[in-house]
């Protein structure tokens, strides 16, 4: 299963990409890529403590909880990863989440390779728990870097019986090639979403909020 913008977007969470393609008044090639990071680290640092202070602001909506009851039948079978680097789906109650592009909730210090969980700013260069340095940074995938743990997502996609895609606009890769792997690996596909994505390679197609989408075809799983 594979999450995106759509479904914490309706929890009130402004998207980073405007219609005219920046992040919040900012080029991405200015905030979201390891360049970036060298030439203006305050830049960098003060955009991600703007967006992590913001996740309180917003809650869950029916869809994540939804999901969560989903995990809680499926356990292990249940294979969920998210384009978001937002929190909601672990405050929504799910506990088995793969953020394959990080998380804001965690900061990763460069020097030593760990990760802590995260809350407050980093801007003001903050040591790290680990070794002391100076040297911690968002813990989210920029432009030019990999995402977290595509072997597993791939091993994923070719094992399932049913891939289902929610909120995600199918233009942003790898995500958008994930459904050709399920389907080259004998999957049923469906997409969850308020228009057909771009990769609209799907067995079938539900179209409508996430919030209403969701819960309803959860409760078809459960049920069935």
């Amino acid at each position: 299963m594979l999450t995106g913008a759509g479904i914490s977007a309706e929890s009130g969470l402004a998207t980073f990409r405007d219609a005219d393609g920046l992040w919040e008044g900012h080029h991405p090639e200015d905030v979201a890529t390891p360049e970036a990071f060298d030439a203006d680290p305050a830049l960098v640092q003060r955009f991600y403590d703007e967006r992590r202070r913001a996740l309180p602001r917003v809650q869950p909506n029916a869809a994540h909880r939804a999901l969560a009851r989903l995990e809680e039948t499926l356990g292990d079978d249940l294979f969920l990863v998210t384009q978001n680097i937002d929190d909601l789906h672990e405050r929504g109650g799910s506990t088995r989440v793969h953020h394959m592009h990080g998380s804001l909730v965690t900061a990763w210090c460069v020097a030593c390779d760990r990760r802590t969980p995260w809350s407050g700013d980093l801007l003001d260069q903050p040591p790290c728990p680990g070794c002391g340095t100076s040297a911690l940074r968002p813990d989210v995938v920029w432009f030019g870097e990999m995402p977290y743990g595509m072997d597993d997502i791939h091993r994923a996609l070719f094992g399932c019986e049913l891939f289902v895609s929610i909120g995600t606009s199918g233009v942003v890769y790898p995500a958008a090639g994930f459904v050709d792997y399920a389907l080259a690996g004998g999957s049923r596909t469906l997409e969850l979403n308020l228009e057909r994505a771009a990769n609209s390679d799907f067995h079938e197609h539900r179209q409508g909020p996430a919030s209403e989408l969701v819960p309803r075809w959860v409760d078809e799983v459960l049920a069935g």
